[in-house]
C-alpha cells in the first residue's frame, strides 16, 4: 500500500513538472521525461487507476498553469502527445494517437496506447489500430514483450477489443527476439500467472520451438507441467473466451464457463525422451503429468511400462504413487490374461 502511495505521489510531482515546462520554447509540448522515469519500472497492473490519476492531474494542473502563467486572453494550444491518449475527450484521444510519430518511451506508455484498442469510442479504436504497426516497429522489443504479456493475461476481459485486433497484434509482434524475451520470462519468473501466459501464447507458434527448454528449465512447476502436457499431446490449448451457461433456470442460476481453443504444434520429440525427463522432475505436479501419459500409453511401451510404473509406485507423492500402482495392476491383469491364454 505504501509503495502504491509513493508511486502516486511521484506521478503527481512528475505531471506538475510537465505542466510547468510547457511554453513556446518547446512548441507547448512540455517535457514528460520525469513521468517516463517514474513509470519505467512500474508493473503493468492497475492501469485504470493510473489513467484516471494522470487524466485528473493533467486537467487540474493545466487549468492552474493557464491561469497563472499565461494571460487569460492568450491560451496556447497545448500538445499533450503521449498524455493525450488518456484524455477524457475522445476526439483528443484520437487526435493524440494519430499525432504520435515515435516509438513508445517505455512499456507503460505502450500499454496505455494498446488499451485504446478497447476504448469505448469506435473512432479511437480505429486510430489505435491504424497507428499500431508503425509504433510497434519503432518501440524497443523489451517494451513490446512486456506489454504482450500484459495483454495476453488481460484481454479476455476487454469486451470492446475485437478478435481480429488480437490476431493483428500477435502477427505484428511475432519475431525471434520477442520469442526469446517471452521464453526468458516464462523460465525465470518465480511468481505470477505464467501458466496462463504460456497458454495464451499458444495462439501463435512463437514459443513452439522453446517448449522443450521451458519444460525442463522453468522455475514454476505448473509452467513445466503445461509445457510437458503440450509436448505429449502435440497441441497447446488456451481459454478463448467465456460464456454464460444456465445451471438452474428456475432459480436464475448460471455460471461462466471457459471456451477452450487449441492449436497443433509441430515439435517432434520422442515420447520416451519426454517420459524420462518428466518422470524425474523435482515437482510431483509434473510427475503426475508424466504418470498420466504413461497410463495413456501402456499398450505401446512394452517392458518400459513396468519400469516406469514401479518408479511411480514408489514416489513420495501419494497421487503419483497411486497412478503408478494403477499401471502395475493393469500390467499384472494383462500378464495374467496372457498366462491363462497360453
Amino acid at each position: 500500500m505504501q509503495e502504491l502511495q509513493n508511486t502516486t505521489n511521484n506521478i503527481v510531482i512528475a505531471i506538475k513538472e510537465f505542466t510547468r515546462s510547457i511554453d513556446s520554447s518547446n512548441d507547448y509540448r512540455g517535457d514528460i521525461s520525469s513521468l517516463i522515469q517514474v513509470t519505467s519500472n512500474l508493473e503493468l497492473v492497475n492501469l485504470d487507476y493510473w489513467e484516471r490519476l494522470i487524466r485528473s492531474e493533467i486537467n487540474n494542473n493545466l487549468h492552474s498553469a493557464i491561469r497563472s502563467k499565461w494571460e487569460i486572453w492568450f491560451q496556447p494550444s497545448v500538445k499533450l502527445t503521449w498524455l493525450g491518449i488518456v484524455h477524457g475527450d475522445g476526439y483528443k484521444r484520437e487526435k493524440s494517437l494519430r499525432a504520435l510519430s515515435e516509438g513508445a518511451p517505455n512499456a507503460f506508455f505502450l500499454a496505455l496506447f494498446v488499451r485504446r484498442l478497447n476504448d469505448w469510442v469506435p473512432q479511437v479504436r480505429k486510430a489505435a489500430r491504424e497507428a499500431l504497426p508503425s509504433l510497434i516497429k519503432s518501440t524497443a522489443p523489451e517494451h513490446v514483450a512486456e506489454v504482450l504479456c500484459m495483454l495476453l493475461l488481460s484481454w479476455h476481459s476487454w469486451g470492446k477489443m475485437e478478435e481480429t485486433d488480437k490476431q493483428i497484434f500477435l502477427d505484428m509482434v511475432i519475431s525471434e527476439e520477442i520469442s526469446l524475451l517471452l521464453k526468458s520470462r516464462l523460465i525465470s519468473s518465480t511468481s505470477g500467472p505464467m501458466p496462463l501466459l504460456l497458454s495464451q501464447t499458444g495462439r501463435t507458434g512463437i514459443l513452439d520451438n522453446h517448449l522443450n527448454e521451458i519444460a525442463s528449465a522453468a522455475v514454476q512447476p505448473y509452467v513445466r507441467a503445461k509445457a510437458y502436457r503440450s509436448l505429449f499431446e502435440g497441441r497447446i490449448t488456451w481459454v478463448e473466451s467465456r460464456k454464460w451457461q444456465w445451471i438452474d433456470k428456475y432459480y436464475g442460476e448460471k455460471k461462466l464457463i471457459p471456451i477452450i481453443a487449441e492449436r497443433k504444434i509441430d515439435v517432434q520429440i520422442p515420447f520416451l525422451e519426454l517420459l524420462n525427463k518428466s518422470a524425474v522432475d523435482r515437482s510431483p505436479i509434473v510427475r503426475q503429468v508424466s504418470a498420466e501419459f504413461l497410463i495413456r500409453n501402456i499398450e505401446s511401451l512394452g517392458i518400459q511400462a513396468r519400469i516406469f510404473a514401479e518408479k511411480f509406485a514408489a514416489d513420495k507423492s501419494s497421487n503419483v504413487a497411486e497412478q503408478g500402482k494403477f499401471v502395475l495392476r493393469k500390467l499384472n491383469e494383462k500378464a495374467l490374461e496372457n498366462d491363462i491364454k497360453n
